[in-house]
C-alpha cells in the first residue's frame, strides 16, 4: 500500500512542481514585468527550489562525449556490448584516430558500479578520468520496476553469476574494479573462478570502499542492519511495484525508501544543502547553484531494488558475515561451491579506503587483504586516501588526485603477463 501512496503523492507534486518552474520563470525572464517587482530575484529563487523539491528525478545520462588522449579530444560512443533482464554492461567506446590506433591496445577494465539505490551514473567521474588510459566498461543496473516478472527473481547468487558471465565475456585481458556494494560478489565470483581453474580470471581486482568484512569499524549503515532482525527488513521494506509498471507485481525494496534512509543520515547537511542553493540563486551565484543542481539530479535519481538480492545481502553480508567467515555457498550450475577467496593466487589485488568513509568502515575493504591469502605479498597492496569520505573515494578532487594515479599505476603493472 506505501507503494501506491507514494504514487499518489507524485501525481499530486508533478503539476505543483510544473507550475513551480513556471512561476520561477515569470519571476526571472527579463521580458517578463514580473521581474522588476521588488524581491523578484526571491521569489525565483523560491520557486525553482520548491520545483526541485518537488520533481521526480528520472536516471541522468552518463553525458561522457569526449575524451582526451595525447592532448587531442577524441570522440567517446556509449554502446550496450551485453544485455540481462537485470543489467546492462556498457562499453565507452574512444573513436581513435590511425595516429593514435595504438591506444587501443590500452588496458580494458570492467568497473562494477554498486546495486544499492543509486544508479550507474553516480560513478561518471570515475568512468571520465579512468577513459583516457583505458578501455573501460561498467554494469548499468536495471530499475526493478521496469523488469517483467516473467524474468524470475533475482537473488544475491545470481548477481554472482552475472559477474562471472561478464568477466569471462572480456577476460583474460580485462582488470576487474568494484566500488563499494560490489565488491562482495565480485570477491565471490572470482573465487569460485579460481576454485573451479577457470582460464578466464581477470589480471587485478580492485576494490574500493566495500563492506566486505562489516564487522570491523561499524558504521551507522552497519548498524542498521544488525539491530533489527531479518523479518522486520522483509515485513517493513518490502513492497510489491503497482500495476503502472512493467515490473507490475515483483517485489522490491523501494528508491524512494532508500532515498528517505540517505537523507535520514545527514538531515542538517541536506537542510543547509538547499538553503545555500536558494542563497546562490539569489545573489547570481549560478557556478555553485548549478553544482547544486548537478549532485542532487544525481543523488535523488534512485532506483528499486529486488526484494531476494536486497534480503539476501542483508542477511549474507550485514548480519551473518558469511564471506569472513568463509560459510558463504553459492549455487554454481544449481550446486552449492563455498566461496574460498584463498583459492585466488594468480589475480593482483588493490583494496581502497577513505580516511573519513561513513559507511564501509576502516579495515572493512582491507579485509580483502587477509581473505586472500594465496595472493603473494607483491602482487598486494592497500591504499587509505586521506580526507576522503565514501563519495570521495570514487568521485571528486580527491578521487582524480589522490586515488586514480595509485589506481592506474596499479593496473599498469598487473599487465605484465602471467607466468
Amino acid at each position: 500500500m506505501l507503494y501506491q501512496i507514494r504514487e499518489a503523492q507524485r501525481a499530486i507534486l508533478r503539476p505543483v512542481s510544473d507550475w513551480a518552474t513556471a512561476m520561477s520563470q515569470l519571476y526571472a525572464n527579463p521580458y517578463s514585468p514580473f521581474s522588476y517587482v521588488p524581491m523578484a530575484n526571491r521569489m525565483s529563487a523560491g520557486f525553482n527550489l520548491l520545483h526541485r523539491l518537488g520533481k521526480e528525478y528520472e536516471k541522468p545520462p552518463f553525458g561522457l562525449t569526449s575524451t582526451t588522449i595525447a592532448g587531442e579530444s577524441i570522440p567517446v560512443i556509449e554502446r550496450v556490448h551485453m544485455s540481462k533482464p537485470f543489467c546492462r554492461l556498457l562499453r565507452f567506446e574512444r573513436m581513435l584516430p590511425e595516429h593514435l590506433s595504438r591506444h587501443a591496445g590500452d588496458p580494458s577494465v570492467l568497473i562494477f558500479a554498486p546495486l544499492s539505490g543509486h544508479h550507474s551514473t553516480l560513478l561518471r567521474d570515475t568512468v571520465r578520468a579512468m577513459l583516457p588510459d583505458h578501455n573501460v566498461y561498467i554494469t548499468d543496473w536495471i530499475d526493478a520496476r521496469q523488469v517483467p516478472l516473467s524474468h524470475g527473481p533475482f537473488h544475491l547468487d545470481d548477481y554472482v553469476a552475472y559477474v562471472m558471465e561478464f568477466i569471462r565475456l572480456l577476460a583474460p585481458d580485462v582488470h576487474v574494479m568494484s566500488v563499494c556494494q560490489p565488491t562482495v560478489p565480485v570477491l565471490a565470483a572470482v573465487s569460485l573462478m579460481s576454485t573451479l581453474k577457470d582460464r578466464q580470471l581477470p589480471r587485478s581486482m580492485t576494490m574500493m570502499g566495500g563492506p566486505i568484512d562489516t564487522r570491523k569499524s561499524p558504521t551507522e549503515v552497519n548498524a542498521l542492519a544488525t539491530k533489527r532482525p531479518y523479518s522486520w527488513f522483509e515485513n517493513s521494506l518490502i513492497y510489491r511495484i503497482p500495476s503502472k509498471y512493467p515490473g507490475s507485481g515483483r517485489r522490491v525494496y523501494p528508491g524512494f525508501l532508500q532515498h528517505a534512509g540517505f537523507v535520514a543520515m545527514n538531515p542538517d547537511r541536506h537542510a543547509q544543502s538547499h538553503w545555500d542553493y536558494y542563497a546562490n540563486l539569489v545573489k547570481g551565484d549560478l557556478e555553485d547553484a548549478t553544482s547544486h543542481q548537478e549532485f542532487y539530479d544525481e543523488y535523488n535519481a534512485v532506483l528499486d531494488l529486488p526484494a531476494e538480492y536486497y534480503l539476501d545481502t542483508i542477511k549474507t553480508v550485514f548480519q551473518d558475515h558469511l564471506l569472513p567467515l568463509g560459510q558463504w555457498h553459492v549455487k554454481v550450475d544449481g550446486k552449492p561451491m563455498r566461496v574460498a577467496p584463498e583459492d585466488i593466487k594468480s589475480v593482483k589485488l588493490l583494496t581502497v579506503e577513505g580516511e573519513l568513509d561513513d559507511i564501509s568502515g576502516s579495515g572493512q575493504t582491507e579485509a580483502a587483504q587477509h581473505l586472500c591469502s594465496g595472493i603473494p605479498a607483491k602482487d598486494k597492496r592497500h591504499f587509505v586516501a586521506l580526507g576522503a569520505g565514501h563519495y570521495g573515494i570514487f568521485s571528486g578532487r580527491r578521487w582524480r588526485e589522490q586515488i586514480y594515479p595509485q589506481v592506474r599505476a596499479f593496473i599498469k603493472a598487473a599487465e605484465v603477463k602471467r607466468a
